[in-house]
């Protein structure tokens, strides 16, 4: 086994920087966060390899700065393996790709049965991965050696892995395809901060009336307040299912809600002043949140023969083109369009020219090739759909 160790040292970091930056052609990047154990989504382990230069294990906690790494390998494209998890953490430390290759999203363009990275390296370069540690803690300190050695393989190899898939990409016609993915995946804005986050708890559809929801509320509060400022996952301090049972209890003293035996989880107790304050505060408060909340969330498909048929007809006619085609390219058909998108321009028609369903398909994110993939056959779908049943095949009255 090889031995690696984090650099935690700035002295070290710079050296290593200074290694990266004359070694040659693109850099593999992975990140290693502490999801389920911590509060942030933070990088507690940042993974580069380059050739000629070899891996190198950061350390961001200790080292804050990440400014001579981006300085070092700035100017060339960064591999990744499914990129859009490790974006967000690197941005938070300034760590910015000029261009990307996502060896996961390749794969699905590829149409590969099995994506996660173990599959892929074995799939293209026969080499047998063990992923033992995906769940850890990585905000644990010292990392064991083991864990080292995990975060270490998954970018020794991705180097090669991008070349095997760049000429699959070529030999497939699907490299301007992935080139369009990548660079939405590098742009894409993060998605804004829900409204009322609180009503993600999980199992909060059992909770009924505006003051019960406002109890619900204030107990979300309360845990998300009290896990950030601990950074510790919320659910692990109190779980959902345990804030939900606390209110469906309705305990009228501190006393009878310790005695809730649902009202489970290592802070329930511990922090049992802060848990009965927030009950108070969302019995008490004026505030009263909304029983139900405008979405715009479209109705499950199986619905919409009763609701839109006009709209049920369309869809029908439009998802097995889509599904034909995504076969023909050989992907899945969620990679060749995004489900939700073909069931928005069924259920509120933009047009049925191709130009209205590009234009449509563009304004929610569609990418060029997958509109030149299915503007025209959608808009023939749709065109069909809105045919009357030609009255020689309908049934005798």
């Amino acid at each position: 086994m090889t031995e690696y160790s984090v650099i935690s040292d700035v002295s070290e970091f710079q050296a290593a920087c200074a290694t990266l930056a004359a070694g040659t052609g693109p850099v593999a990047v992975d990140v290693e966060r502490a999801s389920g154990f911590r509060y942030s989504q933070r990088a507690y382990l940042v993974q580069v390899f380059r050739r000629d230069a070899g891996v190198f294990l950061f350390d961001p906690p200790a080292l804050g700065d990440f400014s001579p790494l981006q300085a070092a390998i700035g100017d060339v494209p960064w591999i990744f393996h499914a990129a859009s998890q490790d974006l967000p953490s690197l941005r938070e430390l300034d760590l910015l790709p000029p261009s990307i290759f996502d060896t996961e999203l390749a794969s699905r363009l590829l149409g590969h049965e099995r994506v996660g990275l173990a599959a892929v390296v074995e799939s293209t370069l026969g080499i047998t991965l063990k992923k033992e540690h995906s769940a850890a803690d990585w905000s644990t300190r010292p990392l064991p050696a083991a864990w080292l050695e995990y975060a270490a393989l998954d970018v020794l190899h991705l180097i090669d892995v991008y070349e095997a898939l760049t000429l699959e990409l070529e030999a497939q016609g699907k490299t301007e395809y992935a080139a369009e993915e990548f660079a939405a995946t590098l742009t894409r804005l993060p998605k804004p901060p829900r409204e009322d986050p609180w009503r993600r708890l999980s199992g909060l559809h059992q909770v009924r009336g505006a003051r019960n929801l406002a109890v619900a509320r204030a107990l979300w509060q309360a845990r998300e307040s009290f896990a950030q400022e601990q950074d510790v996952s919320p659910g692990r301090l109190v779980p959902d299912r345990s804030l939900v049972a606390a209110v469906l209890a309705n305990p009228q003293s501190k006393q009878a809600l310790a005695g809730v035996k649902e009202f489970q989880g290592r802070a329930s107790r511990t922090q049992l002043d802060r848990w009965w304050q927030a009950m108070v505060d969302g019995r008490t408060t004026e505030e009263l949140p909304r029983e139900r909340v405008p979405s715009d969330t479209l109705p499950p498909p199986r619905a919409w023969s009763d609701r839109n048929p006009e709209a049920d007809a369309r869809l029908k006619a439009a998802r097995p083109l889509v599904e034909a085609t995504a076969e023909e390219l050989g992907m899945p058909t969620e990679n060749l369009l995004t489900p939700d998108y073909l069931r928005r321009i069924a259920w509120d028609v933009p047009g049925t020219t191709p130009e209205a369903i590009a234009s449509a398909l563009a304004a929610l994110g569609a990418r060029p090739w997958q509109i030149a993939q299915t503007a025209q056959k959608i808009a023939a779908a749709f065109v069909e759909a809105a045919q009357p049943v030609d009255e020689a095949s309908a049934p005798a009255s």
